[in-house]
């Protein structure tokens, strides 16, 4: 049995991702507390988008979540199974007693809890964003795990929209500092994506995940060490979001799945 090693705290939500990283860091450095919050409302998630986006653009990406994301999810689903097997990633939440539901990571109570932990190191995966008050909380270093190669592809699903913009050499995973901005902090690695034509919408995050883990691994090693080292972020910015059915339709014309 592990011993729960409190030097290390993870914060998450609920989604395979989460549960590839954790059970893999579990693995490497032994048992740890991972806080998972509750997800946002889809009302309050629907006005936000609204308020960026618009309406139009909205409705249209609502089209693709609910009609067209569940179909590629069924229609890949062997080859899901596959990169999960391949690279040894654990989608299910463990049993375990490390594990702990939190409302929000910029709630009260968890700075209160973070500020009884104390640890060294927290990781990040798949939350909102993160309050100043809540960074205030802890003097760890904080490590993100990003979906896409920064700052080009901040937001979500990076290596679709790479792939989209036939922006291949950016297909890839970024391992950084958090700060208060939308995947804005200091990059500590990043390592490319190679996709295939049996990949799709819903293997890329898998594919992104298993390329992480190593980068990601070396950077607690080095976090623990203060032997870590980051460059800061520079180039052209950007920010994405869920695909339009009308794009994804645009998209699959020109092979992007």
């Amino acid at each position: 049995m592990h011993t729960l090693n409190k030097n290390i705290v993870m914060l998450g939500s609920d989604n395979p991702t989460t549960w590839i990283v954790y059970n893999h860091l579990v693995r490497e450095f032994g048992l740890f507390p991972i806080f998972i919050e509750k997800p946002l409302s889809r009302i309050r998630l629907l006005k936000n988008r609204i308020k960026k986006l618009g309406v139009l653009a909205v409705i249209d990406q609502l089209a693709f979540i609910f009609a067209v994301r569940p179909l590629i999810q069924r229609r890949y689903n062997a080859r899901i199974k596959n990169i999960c097997h391949t690279n040894g990633l654990e989608v299910v939440e463990p049993l375990s007693t490390s594990i702990f539901k939190i409302e929000s990571v910029n709630g009260e109570d968890f700075r209160r809890q973070l500020t009884n932990l104390q640890p060294d190191i927290i990781i990040v995966n798949g939350t909102r964003i993160i309050s100043k008050k809540t960074l205030a909380a802890s003097s760890a270093t904080i490590i993100n795990t990003h979906q896409g190669i920064t700052p080009a592809y901040r937001g979500a699903h990076g290596a679709y929209w790479a792939l989209f913009h036939n922006d291949k050499t950016q297909c890839g995973v970024t391992v950084h500092l958090v700060d208060e901005g939308i995947d804005t902090g200091n990059i500590i690695a990043q390592a490319a994506v190679e996709t295939s034509n049996a990949d799709s919408f819903t293997t890329y995050p898998l594919l992104q995940t298993a390329a992480a883990l190593p980068i990601l691994t070396k950077a607690i090693k080095d976090a623990a060490a203060g032997t870590l080292v980051t460059r800061q972020v520079t180039g052209p910015s950007a920010v994405w979001y869920h695909p339009g059915i009308t794009q994804y339709i645009a998209g699959l014309l020109r092979g992007v799945k």
